[in-house]
C-alpha cells in the first residue's frame, strides 16, 4: 500500500519506524531482533536506509596499501523484502544519488517494481567522508530532484534505454526529503523551500523531515509549505538523545539546533543512562504534542536503540 493511501484511511496519527541495514557480516535475524519489540505498535510501514560505497586504503603483505571500495551496510532491497514477508507490513527503501549510476538505480527500481514495493523515498545522500562536497558517478544523478524523476519516468514506462518500447509501468509513490530547519547547502531557508516545491510540483507525493527537537521548526515549515501550496503530508521525523556526546555530533553531522533547555538537562547528567532519560522524556513530550497538532505520522529513527523507542512509543500510542 502506498504511503499516501496508509494516512488518507488513517483515522488518527500513525507510526513508522526507520532502520539501518546490518552491517556486513550479520544476518537478517540480528534485524528482526531489533524489531521485534516494535512490533505491538503495528507500524504502517518500515524504512530502509541506503549506504554508498566507502573508500578504503588496505595494506597488502608488502606493506603497500590497496585501494578498495566497500559498503559497510549492503542488502536495502533484500531486507526490504525480507520485512515485508516477515512481518507482512510494507518496508519503504531509500534511494540515493551517491555512488549509484543512473542503470544502476534503474535496475535498482526493476527490482523492487518485481518484489511489490509500493514506495520510495529519493534523496541525494551525503558526500564521502574524504570529499568535501558531493559529487555524483559518472552517468549519476546529481540532485534528489533528479533521482525523483528518474523513478517517475519508469511509472510511466520510459527506461534509460530508447529502445524499450511500451515499457511497463511501475507504480511507486516517490517522496523526498524536507528540511525544517533547512538543508546545510542551502543560502537560506527561502530558497530551500523553494526547491521543495519544486520537487512536490514535480511529482513527489510525501515530505519525510529531517530529525528535530523543536517542534516550533516543524510547525513553522509546515505554515510555510502550505502557504507556498505544498500540500502533500509532511512527515516529521524523530529522535531522542541518548549520549552526551551528541550534543556536539547530531549538530555537527544533520545541522540541527538542539534547544537550550534540552541542552543544558543533557550537561547535568553524569552518565548516560541519564541522558537516555532526559532524551525519552523529551520525545514522548515532543510527540504527543506533535500528535495532537495532527502530525498525520509520527516516524522514529530507530538507529540501534529500539527498546528507547519501544518505551518513547508506548508513552506515546
Amino acid at each position: 500500500m502506498k504511503i499516501t493511501e496508509h494516512i488518507a484511511q488513517a483515522k488518527d496519527t500513525l507510526v513508522s519506524f526507520e532502520v539501518l541495514p546490518p552491517l556486513k557480516g550479520k544476518i537478517i535475524t540480528s534485524l528482526y531482533e531489533h524489531l521485534d519489540p516494535l512490533m505491538e505498535f503495528k507500524p504502517s510501514w518500515i524504512n530502509v536506509t541506503y549506504h554508498r560505497a566507502e573508500t578504503m586504503f588496505k595494506r597488502r603483505a608488502d606493506n603497500t596499501f590497496e585501494k578498495v571500495e566497500v559498503r559497510k551496510r549492503p542488502g536495502t532491497v533484500g531486507i526490504c523484502a525480507a520485512i515485508m514477508n516477515y512481518y507482512k507490513i510494507d518496508a519503504v527503501p531509500h534511494l540515493i544519488c551517491g555512488g549509484f549510476s543512473k542503470r544502476e538505480t534503474e535496475d535498482a527500481l526493476i527490482d523492487l517494481n518485481f518484489l511489490g514495493i509500493d514506495n520510495v523515498l529519493t534523496l541525494r545522500g551525503d558526500a564521502p567522508k574524504n570529499e568535501a562536497s558531493f559529487i555524483p558517478e559518472p552517468d549519476g544523478n546529481f540532485y534528489a530532484i533528479d533521482l525523483m524523476k528518474q523513478a517517475l519516468r519508469m511509472n510511466n514506462g520510459i527506461y534509460i534505454d530508447d529502445d524499450i518500447r511500451d515499457g511497463g509501468k511501475t507504480n511507486f509513490c516517490v517522496g523526498v526529503a524536507g528540511y525544517p530547519e533547512k538543508h546545510f547547502e542551502a543560502p537560506n531557508l527561502e530558497i530551500d523551500l523553494n526547491y521543495l516545491k519544486e520537487k512536490v510540483d514535480a511529482g513527489a507525493e510525501y515530505i519525510m523531515t529531517q530529525m528535530f527537537f523543536d517542534n516550533n521548526k516543524y510547525f513553522a515549515f509546515v505554515d510555510s509549505c502550505r502557504k507556498m501550496n505544498i500540500n502533500v503530508p509532511i512527515i516529521p521525523g524523530l529522535k531522542p538523545l541518548t549520549t552526551k556526546k551528541q550534543l556536539s555530533v547530531l549538530p555537527r553531522i544533520f545541522h540541527v539546533d538542539i534547544p537550550t533547555e534540552l541542552s543544558n538537562s543533557v550537561m547535568k547528567c553524569k552518565s548516560d543512562a541519564e541522558v537516555e532519560k532526559v532524551g525519552s522524556e523529551w520525545l514522548v513530550q515532543q510527540s504527543k504534542e506533535l500528535k495532537k497538532f495532527g502530525a498525520p505520522v509520527l516516524h522514529y529513527y530507530t538507529l540501534g536503540k529500539s527498546s528507547v523507542i519501544r518505551n518513547i512509543v508506548k508513552e506515546v500510542f
